[in-house]
């Protein structure tokens, strides 16, 4: 691929990832029926809910995010400590739409200095069982460095997210956003199920479903798992493989409910490196809140990447 096509991918699956992020949470927390009952007939505009009229993207995923792309930037990789900090930072200073795992993570007194054992503590309290989306929603940026997605996802994933499922998402969003950036190729069904297969066996179910059942079998508004990290890659991947474009998609998710700023950011990161920046309906750019200011982030980390 030439510079041009390779930095409208990128900058696609930057802008995929806030723009997903905005619209989803006008439709986060309520049921599809919900959804479409206060913004019948659906959800497309970021007017119908923001007075502005302008998409907020400043809330947990993309500013989380942002921290990991600033990492990047800084140490060229994902050093755990140093991403402690700024995520600690983050929380301190802002902290808006921050789940609890994260902050029950992050507040604990010995953070800074063993964040990854620290996140082991938590999951292990949990019986093993947590595993909230709340690190595959940012971990698009991993995708965009050329080398070490493996590594570096994993390692962004930990300072939070012990649990294997949680490193697994991560890694598989990570790897397609990586090939089809940077080698031009979409991963397959099985080089996706192989990659998951290194993490837990409970993720290729959900890739499965994914792959050869509809939007609606992922049950993106469950009550009780809107969170979970394999609902999320599932999205992901649905829209991966099914959305004929990026409005598509982005549209389709928002209007399910559910975690659905999450759901929509990873999704449309995807769907942004997929059918790249160019094919992203101009209204939902300009009317980022703070665009120009996203817009300097983006540019300045494609430079280091």
């Amino acid at each position: 691929m030439s510079k041009e096509e390779i930095y409208d991918r990128m900058i696609g699956c930057l802008y995929g990832q806030a723009i997903g992020d905005a619209l989803g949470l006008c439709s986060e927390f309520m049921s599809k029926k919900e959804v479409t009952e206060r913004f019948s007939p659906m959800l497309r505009y970021y007017n119908q809910f923001y007075p502005s009229g302008l998409g907020v993207w400043q809330d947990d995923d993309t500013k989380q995010m942002l921290c990991l792309l600033d990492e990047l930037i800084a140490n060229g990789k994902i050093e755990h400590k140093s991403l402690a900090r700024r995520l600690l930072n983050w929380l301190e200073t802002d902290g808006f739409g921050c789940g609890n795992l994260v902050y029950q993570v992050l507040t604990h007194q010995d953070y800074t200095a063993k964040p990854i054992e620290v996140a082991k503590e938590h999951w292990e309290l949990s019986h093993r069982e947590s595993a909230p989306n709340g690190a595959i929603m940012r971990t698009s940026v991993i995708g965009l460095w050329k080398d070490d997605i493996d590594s570096n996802a994993a390692t962004a994933c930990m300072v939070t997210h012990y649990d294997p499922r949680c490193i697994g998402s991560c890694v598989i969003a990570s790897q397609v956003i990586n090939h089809l950036v940077w080698h031009n190729r979409e991963l397959s069904y099985d080089e996706i199920l192989k990659i998951a297969d290194r993490y837990d066996s409970r993720i290729g179910e959900w890739i499965e479903l994914a792959k050869n059942g509809s939007l609606d079998d992922l049950c993106l508004d469950e009550p009780h798992g809107i969170g979970y990290t394999l609902r999320t890659l599932a999205c992901a991947l649905w829209c991966y493989w099914h959305s004929t474009s990026f409005e598509d998609g982005l549209l389709a998710v928002v209007n399910e409910g559910g975690d659905a700023d999450t759901n929509a950011a990873i999704a449309c990161s995807i769907l942004g490196a997929k059918f790249g920046y160019k094919n992203i309906p101009t209204y939902y750019v300009e009317n980022l809140y703070n665009e120009k200011e996203y817009r300097a982030k983006c540019e300045n980390f494609i430079k280091h990447a």
